[in-house]
């Protein structure tokens, strides 16, 4: 089966552990909930009918608490662990039909690995680390020590090559983790839970340096984390995971915005969601008018669409000016009254970035390559920040707009 413009794809993947794994299989087909398969076997799902799809480039973040399932999912991605039952392509490569030399290839030319814990050899300088993989494939001396220099570079350890792990902080350590995985140019990094142990600066560093390096080499890359900040700050899409299923997969602005059930609002209720809502997703269609045709009757009807404003565009679909109810009076031109100085915000600006926007009290035009794609008013980006981890406002029922989301 073809994985399309999937770089990965996973179908039905089950993983589980004990004795009786084609008992369990059968229990979990008859939706059987994880304790009582146990209960009933002696088996443990950890994952349980999985399926997701993941696009080249993307970082797909899979974030549950301990014993959710994420690092097993992960570990049977490339293999470490078997699935019991489901499907794995990457590319257009069936994964669980690999031979043991053919899975040896696929980790060492194209899926790569970083762990929680950075297993450096301590008898190893920081460049022969990196040059492992290198060394495994049969890559010459001199072409290693190269290529494991320009992954020091990118992790900002070249300066380091030649000492020795234990001289480096616990940061340095899983950088040296991170280039020893970038040195052999992987086009798929799994990454088990990498910043866990670190301290929270070094971990917010790290975070950024990641992102840095995904925009620069473009790799498809699994994170592992049981941290939604850190989720949201990376993720381009995030699964939540509970019991060895997704609960909910979605963008960051969708986990946030509308989470499926209460144990996801569970994770999103201290979010600061003005760093993560943005302001396609509030935006409404806008009243408009041509410049050209500005005319009393005209703008008085558009005024009565959209709670008071019209944006006046030109011929390309670009505003111009603005017109507001309290500036139009059934005399007054409408010409001489456009504002012309339209406050604007992009489709992906978030509302953090909107506040001082909004103190204007003026509508604020949401641009696509300049042209009017919607308007934000300065009420609806209050009303998003006011409402709870489960789409209600203070003291009320959660709103039309947060329950259609």
């Amino acid at each position: 089966m073809s994985a399309g413009t999937s770089k990965i794809r996973v179908q039905d993947l089950s993983k589980v552990f004990g004795s009786a794994p084609e008992l369990a299989l059968g229990r979990l087909a008859s939706d059987l909930d994880k304790d009582a398969i146990f209960e009933q076997t002696g088996s443990v799902v950890a994952v349980a009918d999985v399926s997701f799809a993941v696009g080249q480039g993307e970082i797909f973040v899979v974030m549950g608490l301990s014993g959710s399932g994420k690092s097993t999912l992960v570990r049977c991605i490339n293999r470490l662990i078997e699935p019991s039952a489901g499907a794995l392509w990457i590319d257009d490569e069936d994964v669980l039909a690999l031979d043991r030399e053919q899975l040896r290839q696929l980790r060492l030319r194209k899926v790569a690995m970083v762990f929680q814990h950075f297993a450096l050899f301590p008898h190893r300088t920081v460049c022969e680390n990196v040059e492992f993989g290198l060394k495994i494939r049969g890559v010459a001396p001199d072409e290693r020590r190269e290529r494991a220099l320009a992954a020091l570079d990118m992790v900002g350890l070249r300066a380091w090559a030649d000492v020795a792990p234990s001289t480096l902080s616990g940061g340095m350590q899983q950088r040296v983790g991170l280039a020893r995985a970038l040195a052999v140019d992987p086009e798929v990094l799994l990454m088990d839970e990498p910043f866990s142990a670190l301290d929270p600066l070094i971990r917010r560093d790290m975070q950024q340096e990641l992102i840095e390096l995904q925009r620069r080499l473009k790799m498809t890359i699994i994170f592992i984390t049981h941290d939604l900040h850190e989720a949201l700050t990376i993720g381009d899409q995030i699964a939540i995971m509970k019991d060895g299923r997704f609960v909910q997969v979605g963008s960051p602005e969708e986990i946030v915005a509308a989470p499926a059930d209460p144990y996801v609002a569970s994770f999103t209720q201290d979010v600061d969601r003005s760093r993560v809502i943005t302001a396609q997703r509030i935006m409404r269609p806008a009243a408009t008018i041509d410049e050209a045709a500005l005319s009393a009757p005209s703008a008085l009807a558009g005024l009565g669409t959209d709670a008071g404003a019209i944006f006046v565009i030109d011929r390309d679909d670009r505003p111009v000016g603005v017109l507001l109810a309290g500036d139009l009076g059934p005399k007054a031109d409408p010409a001489a009254s456009v504002r012309r100085d339209v406050p604007s915000a992009g489709r992906a600006t978030l509302l953090c970035d909107l506040l001082e926007t909004c103190a204007r009290g003026l509508p604020i035009a949401v641009l696509d390559e300049g042209r009017l794609a919607g308007v934000v008013h300065p009420r609806d980006v209050l009303m998003e920040l006011a409402r709870d981890s489960q789409g209600h406002r203070p003291g009320g029922r959660a709103t039309p707009e947060a329950s259609h989301a």
